[in-house]
């Protein structure tokens, strides 16, 4: 029996059959908090000589060799803010508690995507999280900093075709990235997304992104989460997790000592 609100077993179904759902930012103000943050990283960083920011236009005052580390020290300043986590939370949670649960746990540090016009070295090749280690009980919140689009943006197969890809995977004896990419490239969906919205997709499914052919800079962020009682993989609670929502039951079964 299932007892779900007509709402939430839609988005679920939508989520299943997908493997994704994009929405609209739940709390507008988180993420304009958000905006804020990564703007003033860039100020501090002197990465921007003025307080006018077009993160679109990134490329045409950072260089290629100092990407990586730009992309370090603004993931180190904002993560170190107390609401960061909090607001990056408030951008989805109906949508995270209807598809996860409502006693999450959450990723200690939130990641930073940048990648510039032609940039071969920020290129994340297609693989599935769970392949290294994650929990298939885990999903991605990705948020767009900037519109994305084709291949300013990331790739998923599309989940109606991950059955017949595990199937040709066996019988194919396909090992490297390269031969998955060609495997499936016929398949992927790249993701149309705009600022104020979000991603929440199921990392199980083959993903990644390929060289940005687009004349703008694609900025964007993601985190894992996953229910506190779901099996985990080799990302353990207290060193990857941390838990955001515990409820006063919980609580209290934690601390329950047994009078006899």
């Amino acid at each position: 029996m299932n007892y779900l609100e007509k709402k939430e077993q839609k988005l679920i179904n939508t989520f299943l059959k997908k493997g994704y759902v994009i929405g609209k930012v739940e709390n507008k103000k988180s993420l304009n908090d958000i905006n804020q943050l990564i703007k003033k990283s860039l100020l501090k960083l002197d990465i921007f000589k003025e307080k006018k920011i077009d993160l679109n236009k990134f490329h045409k005052i950072n260089k290629i060799k100092d990407l990586n580390k730009d992309r370090i020290s603004i993931i180190n300043f904002i993560n170190s803010d107390k609401k960061f986590r909090l607001n990056y939370l408030n951008l989805a949670r109906e949508h995270l508690y209807a598809i996860a649960g409502n006693e999450l746990m959450m990723q200690k540090n939130i990641n930073l995507s940048i990648q510039l016009p032609n940039d071969k070295s920020s290129l994340l090749p297609v693989h599935s999280d769970v392949w290294s280690g994650d929990s298939p009980y885990e999903i991605n919140l990705w948020i767009p900093l900037v519109n994305c689009f084709k291949t300013k943006s990331m790739y998923i197969l599309n989940k109606k075709n991950y059955s017949h890809f595990l199937k040709q995977m066996k019988k194919k004896k396909i090992k490297s990235s390269y031969q998955i990419f060609n495997l499936i490239k016929n398949k992927i969906k790249f993701i149309n997304i705009k600022y104020g919205e979000f991603l929440i997709f199921d990392q199980t499914l083959p993903h990644g992104n390929i060289v940005n052919d687009e004349n703008q800079t694609r900025w964007s962020m993601n985190c894992r989460f996953k229910s506190i009682f779901s099996p985990y993989g080799d990302k353990k609670v207290g060193e990857f997790f941390t838990p955001i929502t515990t409820r006063a039951t919980t609580y209290i079964g934690q601390n329950y000592k047994h009078p006899f």
